[in-house]
């Protein structure tokens, strides 16, 4: 089989590419792959999946409809072992091939397991897929105690819907304070005793020495011996991107797929864009950052370059930013958290926070609790590196009003 457009992957990234694609070419052979036995769908809807409050079937990015209409081959199930750019080859298990002439990866990422003993030989959930939603939720119905391990986002999400669902759960993270890859110390202090209010035991600063499988659960041995049971244990330390395919490829990878500012590989004819692409950061370095901005401009650079579109606009850089709801409060990051020279603003109290990071009168990141802002807009105000040295003082003391007042001001 062959196409003159092929895409490995059906999330953000991929849809975003075949959206742009079809902008600029109606009649070319565009076919998407993917190893999920679903219509596309956001990794970012699973916890609700999890809780009950959106169902599998009512959450998809496309519908069948959407392939038909744009003469799009949507082929699931499709799981790929290996490229051969040479012959512009894909293949898939149990052997099938696929012929392309542009060929786009976007595989997203898959759970990072980490070097716990006994770990492979008990009962364990992940949550990347919307298999893995299904299972977890049927497995909180049956579960009265569960253990987390990881003080992420996933974990977090997790383990709120278990404790909203009446389950003993327990938090266990290696880091000292949860979400720190987002959020400073401060900050995460709010998040985690409005955890413990709600009956979630935090262990941070933790990690567990061994597991054994007791019954249909499990028994966990913490780095002190101190033993925890539960019924349910979620693993939730980390993603990785699924990159083992390419091995041999002569397609360059480190920790992702390495990607100029056209999404474009060092192979001809060959891009990767979303979870899965390591691409440059705003502030130098190739980084993977997977987040749904990242891979939806991702995307739409890559199919743009793909059916050579005059317009394309290069990526910026990779820009974090993540909005985070727990236990009705919400908290916001955009952007780093710090670093060495930059003048940073903090203020709170026990229930709301804001950190403002400035680099030469400009924004480079900003984290609240429970203090709203617009984390598209500050997003832009980072990316555009817009001057902030006329309003600095406003901006420090709100953010928000100012951030909206520049953009009406400057931005068309």
């Amino acid at each position: 089989m062959q196409s003159k457009y092929l895409i490995v992957g059906s999330s953000h990234a991929a849809i975003e590419a075949v959206a742009a694609i079809r902008m600029i070419d109606t009649d070319g052979t565009l076919t998407l792959l993917t190893r999920d036995a679903h219509l596309p769908y956001s990794p970012t809807v699973l916890p609700y999946v999890v809780s009950g409050r959106s169902q599998p079937d009512n959450v998809g990015l496309r519908d069948a409809a959407y392939f038909r209409e744009n003469a799009i081959t949507f082929v699931p199930g499709a799981e790929i072992t290996s490229v051969d750019p040479a012959r512009s080859i894909v293949r898939l298990v149990p052997g099938e091939t696929w012929q392309y002439e542009r060929l786009l990866i976007a595989t997203g990422a898959a759970p990072s397991l980490p070097p716990l003993k006994g770990l492979s030989d008990v009962p364990f959930h992940v949550l990347r897929s919307m298999d893995d939603a299904v299972g977890l939720k049927q497995a909180m119905a049956k579960a009265k105690s569960a253990l987390v391990l990881g003080a992420g986002l996933i974990g977090m999400h997790a383990a709120e819907n278990m404790a909203k669902a009446g389950i003993k759960v327990t938090v266990v993270e290696l880091q000292p304070h949860a979400l720190s890859t987002y959020f400073e110390p401060n900050a995460s202090a709010i998040i985690e005793r409005a955890f413990t209010t709600h009956g979630v035991r935090m262990l941070m600063g933790r990690t567990l020495a061994s597991v054994v499988r007791v019954g249909e659960g499990v028994a966990a041995k913490l780095d002190d011996d101190t033993v925890v049971d539960a019924d349910l244990l979620l693993v939730c330390t980390g993603v990785k991107p699924n990159i083992a395919f390419l091995n041999g490829s002569g397609i360059e990878t480190a920790a992702g797929v390495l990607v100029d500012d056209r999404m474009r590989t060092n192979v001809a004819n060959v891009w990767a864009a979303g979870d899965v692409a390591q691409a440059r950061g705003f502030w130098g370095d190739k980084v993977v950052n997977g987040i749904l901005p990242n891979a939806v401009e991702q995307g739409r650079i890559a199919g743009a370059d793909m059916a050579d579109d005059a317009g394309v606009q290069p990526f910026p850089g990779a820009v974090p930013l993540n909005t985070y709801s727990f236990f009705g409060q919400q908290a916001i990051s955009v952007g780093r958290s710090g670093g060495e020279g930059n003048e940073v603003t903090e203020t709170g109290s026990d229930t709301s926070y804001r950190h403002i990071v400035l680099e030469d009168g400009r924004l480079v990141g900003i984290s609240t609790i429970n203090d709203f802002v617009d984390a598209g807009i500050m997003w832009q105000l980072i990316l555009r590196r817009t001057d902030l040295s006329a309003v600095k003082q406003a901006f420090v003391a709100n953010p928000q009003l100012t951030g909206r007042q520049l953009m009406s001001q400057h931005w068309r």
